[in-house]
């Protein structure tokens, strides 16, 4: 199966996925939810979602890999492995901020395939495959043109797999510069705005696969700068992600080895 067909048919899997995430979201109240670890919490959505997303992905592409955030992985027999995060900004959701997303990747021979990002409170999907392009509700996003720090801002991302002395450094290394930052509880979602140019870039010392795949890929397809990475080591042990549009990503790959020398 192409690329396109696989891209197309997990679209729709997203986005029915979503309709089962926004009906819990309009009833946050009745909500059942578990903290996982310090500011890491799971709810019963994100537990449906990715068991909903992992019964499509089963009837469509049988024999492809499974790894997703809540719940065990399922080998690959096609050598193709679909990344799960149901609810990227779980603690946005639970306290009904509309900053949240569904994210699905495509892994094959250790690169991301397929990327998508889709944010049902704005109805807005975010989608890419490699080597063509990124696309915003279908129509493709103008390549990524230069940008100094002082024209807009970055995203800088933090959880408790981070250090708090790296996000300080990086925060203030980055007004320093003249810069602002913005944290929205969301990388997927800050991923996706680099990707449309809405920020600059983003930043955070550690991310899982399912949080950061889908937006590197789409940012890279729009032309902007990413690490180049092993999905597959990505995906055993997450790490550091830094984006950025062309002329700020080689200033957030300084700033944050300066940070990395106060760790």
């Amino acid at each position: 199966m192409s690329w396109n067909a696989k891209s197309k048919i997990s679209q729709e899997i997203v986005t029915e996925a979503s309709t089962l995430a926004l009906e819990h979201f309009d009833n946050i109240s009745s909500l059942q939810i578990e903290q996982k670890g310090h500011q890491d919490f799971v709810s019963q959505a994100d537990k449906e979602v990715e068991a909903f997303i992992r019964e499509k992905l089963d009837l469509h592409f049988p024999d492809d890999g499974i790894v997703g955030e809540e719940d065990k992985r399922k080998p690959s027999k096609s050598g193709f492995t679909w990344v799960i995060d149901p609810i990227d900004g779980t603690a946005n959701f639970i306290k009904g901020i509309p900053a949240w997303v569904v994210v699905l990747a495509g892994v094959y021979e250790d690169k991301v395939a397929i990327g998508i990002i889709f944010d049902a409170c704005h109805n807005e999907m975010f989608s890419a495959i490699v080597n063509q392009g990124a696309f915003l509700n279908g129509k493709r996003i103008p390549p990524l043109g230069e940008g100094l720090l002082k024209e807009g801002s970055v995203g800088v991302g933090f959880s408790n797999c981070g250090s708090t002395k790296w996000t300080i450094s990086i925060i203030s290394q980055i007004l320093d510069e003249g810069g602002v930052f913005q944290r929205n509880a969301s990388g997927a979602l800050s991923l996706a705005y680099v990707a449309t140019g809405r920020l600059l870039g983003y930043v955070e010392e550690y991310m899982n696969a399912w949080d950061c795949l889908a937006g590197q890929l789409l940012v890279a397809e729009a032309g902007g700068v990413i690490e180049l990475q092993s999905a597959n080591a990505m995906i055993e042990n997450g790490g550091e992600v830094i984006v950025g549009v062309p002329g700020i990503f080689e200033k957030l790959l300084e700033i944050s080895r300066k940070a990395k020398m106060l760790v």
